[in-house]
């Protein structure tokens, strides 16, 4: 085993720890009264609309009632998983790459997916003056990413190492959203691979061009970009208040498809005030029309990603997803069939 594949398995089962906590063989969890507060973790991204909006609206908090929303914003999936394993998340917004991680490292124990978001909404976007027209230029150049081991962390090496051939990832830097622009700015790195709005606004600070979009490189052109994700134990103890937030993520998943337009003002007013900049109409439409909002997991996206993860050092092995897909709840709320889910 190299050393980077020994900091990965080390990063990603220290971020386990605590989160394997799993009830007696064959013994249900007893039912628990409500708690004051439910926790709900999710990004300032288009690819998390449902969440964006379900808290900006006030929607969740009136399907809630009494029990209190407590949000919590991150940059990406890695730091979610973590809180969610120290027992300070109980509902998150998240995209493939962590949560693969989490079911592997904790033998299945750790999460559970129960509803799809987002497919897609992933761009490659190059400095102006970077020397990078086409996908095979990234071979070399510095790209940012959100974060080691989030989705497009994990989909970018693979690209490079298994598409491009290059012998190592190490030109991949994991920078968060909001601080790609001014280095991109100044030069510091060439490119970046991530979730939209985040492309889009690189192109409108800094001239930043469209090199690609991720789905262009997954069979049938789609892949799942964002998930919902729950312990199985806040799933067995309170399957009602799950209900309560997949019910309002799933009346913004139908706006979301059926009217998209319409969405579009409110949506760019609820990331402004989670990021404290006001997205032009423009770009947030372009955002948008990237993004497919779909209550599909896509476990065809797990299967791939969990042998990435293996091949790139994450993981030991890539997982057996057996059970990690719990999506009875959001079917029957209407939502959609998880395709060819283990």
């Amino acid at each position: 085993m190299n050393g980077r594949r020994k900091i990965y398995i080390l990063l990603f089962a220290a971020m386990l720890v605590g989160g394997c906590r799993k009830e007696r063989q064959g013994q249900p969890a007893a039912a628990q009264p409500a708690p004051a507060e439910l926790r709900l973790a999710y990004f300032a991204n288009v690819t998390h609309a449902q969440a964006v909006l379900g808290v900006a609206s006030g929607e969740f908090q009136a399907a809630l009632g009494p029990v209190k929303l407590k949000t919590r914003v991150f940059n990406a999936g890695p730091e979610l998983i973590q809180s969610l394993n120290a027992g300070e998340v109980d509902i998150g917004y998240i995209g493939p790459g962590p949560v693969l991680m989490a079911h592997a490292n904790s033998g299945g124990q750790a999460v559970r997916v129960i509803s799809g978001a987002a497919a897609n909404g992933v761009v490659i976007v190059a400095r102006k003056d970077a020397g990078i027209a086409t996908l095979a230029d990234l071979r070399g150049k510095r790209i940012a990413t959100p974060q080691l081991g989030n989705t497009q962390d994990v989909s970018a090496r693979h690209y490079l190492v298994a598409v491009l051939g290059q012998a190592n990832a190490d030109n991949v830097l994991p920078v968060p959203n909001s601080q790609q622009s001014g280095l991109m700015a100044r030069g510091k790195i060439d490119a970046a691979w991530v979730p939209e709005p985040w492309g889009a606004r690189l192109m409108a600070d800094t001239g930043a061009i469209l090199v690609g979009e991720e789905k262009d490189l997954w069979p049938r052109h789609q892949f799942a970009m964002t998930v919902i994700i729950t312990t199985p134990q806040f799933l067995a103890n309170h399957p009602d208040l799950v209900e309560k937030i997949l019910t309002v993520h799933h009346h913004w998943t139908q706006r979301l498809r059926s009217s998209p337009g319409q969405c579009e003002s409110p949506l760019g007013t609820a990331l402004a005030a989670l990021t404290g900049k006001q997205l032009p109409a423009d770009v947030l439409h372009a955002s948008v029309q990237r993004t497919q909002f779909t209550d599909d997991p896509l476990p065809d996206t797990f299967a791939a990603m969990g042998k990435w993860s293996a091949d790139l050092g994450f993981i030991k092995i890539a997982p057996d997803l057996t059970g990690l897909f719990e999506m009875g709840m959001i079917e029957r709320l209407g939502g959609a069939t998880a395709t060819t889910m283990p």
